[in-house]
């Protein structure tokens, strides 16, 4: 069973961060607000987690497309070639934000990521999500939970997402109502950027 822990937004209790990261590093599964929809995320490098979160999504694991959650640009170069500066100044008009951008990945993804020649990278502006990761050490790899509902694409109320979730995580972190609009999904690796998906952001605002 899964343990609901309530963490306020505006002022993160350390404490209960540290106690959400410590299940993270022990392969946990972590359900976790953003500044628009609850994630999914796990450690980005724990294999046995990784595979935990595949299966609950019913794809194979090379084949997933998740998101890095980052807490801010400075661990880019970890993960992503190296990109124009104009790419990176529009990075840092976004984001904080309600965007994933997908770049190109380099030679030192994690393991499990080797294959994939992009990657989206995500940073929320949540003090919820950025202090989980800033704690971890590293990003947490994420993906949206979805509504069977056919009007509700995203659950956005946390005690009804623990009760679905309960048996599939380890912990709910209930930061409060989340949105039900979720990122646009920009690809970067072409000449120009070119929306993916539509949702919360809005491209416009930051080209």
């Amino acid at each position: 069973m899964a343990e609901l822990i309530r963490i306020y937004e505006e002022n993160p209790n350390p404490r209960e961060i540290q106690k959400v990261v410590k299940v993270l590093k022990q392969g946990g599964l972590v359900i976790y607000p953003t500044d628009t929809v609850y994630g999914l995320g796990c450690d980005i490098t724990n294999s046995k987690a990784l595979e935990r979160i595949a299966r609950i999504k019913g794809v194979k694991l090379e084949k997933a497309n998740f998101s890095f959650i980052c807490a801010d640009l400075s661990n880019l170069s970890d993960y992503v070639k190296q990109m124009e500066n104009s790419t990176f100044k529009l990075l840092k008009r976004a984001l904080p934000g309600p965007f994933t951008f997908i770049l190109s990945g380099n030679n030192n993804l994690p393991k499990d990521f080797k294959k994939k020649k992009t990657v989206g990278i995500r940073v929320p502006a949540n003090n919820i999500a950025q202090a989980l990761v800033r704690e971890l050490g590293n990003p947490i790899v994420s993906t949206s939970i979805h509504d069977e509902d056919e009007l509700l694409e995203y659950t956005t109320d946390p005690g009804l997402i623990y009760e679905k979730w309960d048996n599939l995580v380890d912990i709910v972190i209930d930061g409060g109502y989340g949105d039900n609009v979720a990122s646009t999904v920009v690809d970067l690796t072409g000449y120009e950027p070119e929306v993916i998906r539509q949702g919360k952001g809005d491209i416009e605002e930051i080209l």
